[in-house]
């Protein structure tokens, strides 16, 4: 990881194309400005989390869709007979 040390009003270049600005720091607490290209997805870490957590849980196979599916194919099948 790089730690990098900025006061209110620095930026901090990624690449190319983004930039992150300090705008404000209060007492613990820091207020980023993030400059990136519209396809480039910006997110909180438990927003990230959730998200991912929720892409995983929908990739799942459910048994009784794939028994659903099953159905459906041998009743294609044996009405294409």
């Amino acid at each position: 990881m790089l730690v990098i040390t900025r006061k209110s009003g620095e930026r901090i270049t990624i690449g190319d194309d983004i930039v992150v600005t300090v705008l404000e720091v209060k007492g613990s607490l820091v207020k980023l400005g993030v400059e990136a290209p519209k396809c480039i997805s910006i997110h909180r870490q438990e927003i990230y989390d959730r998200i991912r957590e929720q892409n995983m849980e929908s990739s799942e196979i459910n048994e009784s869709d794939l028994g659903m599916a099953v159905s459906i194919l041998n009743k294609t099948q044996l009405d294409g007979d």
